[in-house]
């Protein structure tokens, strides 16, 4: 009883890995699933064949649209903090250098919201961005390819797919807090 009135007290470091390693290894557990989802959605006149080992784009916009809620859920300075952490961890990972992975990260927004305009809505972007970037336009009927825009049903499907990778703040708030 007592154990659940207890919160466990985090370091920004910590709350950086606790959301890094969740968050990967969500992507890699629930991409193929993703996959399978998208090649046989009823919005595609033949299946896109997305390989479930190609989380690449993936990974990115679900990082992309993670960080994007961490204003919502913290303080702007610590959210700043977090964020530079989580860039600091994600590069190390990546391979590549802090600075880099700033101006990857910002190329991937600025896509999310160019392919979102005039919406804010970050799932809705999210999901429009996997559209884009797995090259899905080319497997829709006649009337959606010529317009070159995502079928509706689909994105619609595919928000709730991508809503269920938006790390849960509220459930994590009821196990930790930040120091």
């Amino acid at each position: 009883m007592l154990g659940t009135l207890i919160k466990k007290k985090l370091s920004d470091n910590q709350v950086a890995n606790i959301f890094i390693n969740a968050l990967f290894d969500t992507i890699d557990n629930g991409f193929p699933e993703v996959a399978q989802l998208i090649n046989e959605d009823s919005a595609f006149v033949t299946s896109p064949s997305v390989d479930a080992a190609n989380n690449a784009e993936f990974a990115l916009i679900t990082i992309i649209g993670n960080l994007s809620f961490l204003e919502n859920t913290f303080e702007p300075e610590q959210a700043a903090r977090i964020e530079a952490i989580i860039i600091e961890k994600l590069a190390t990972i990546y391979q590549t250098s802090t600075e880099e992975l700033k101006k990857t990260i910002s190329e991937y927004k600025s896509f999310i919201q160019r392919v979102n305009h005039p919406s804010k809505n970050m799932i809705y972007g999210m999901s429009k961005a996997i559209f884009h970037k797995y090259k899905l336009n080319e497997f829709q009927d006649e009337y959606f390819k010529r317009m070159q825009a995502p079928n509706p049903l689909f994105l619609k499907r595919m928000d709730e797919v991508v809503a269920s990778f938006i790390w849960d703040w509220d459930s994590f708030f009821k196990k930790y807090r930040l120091n």
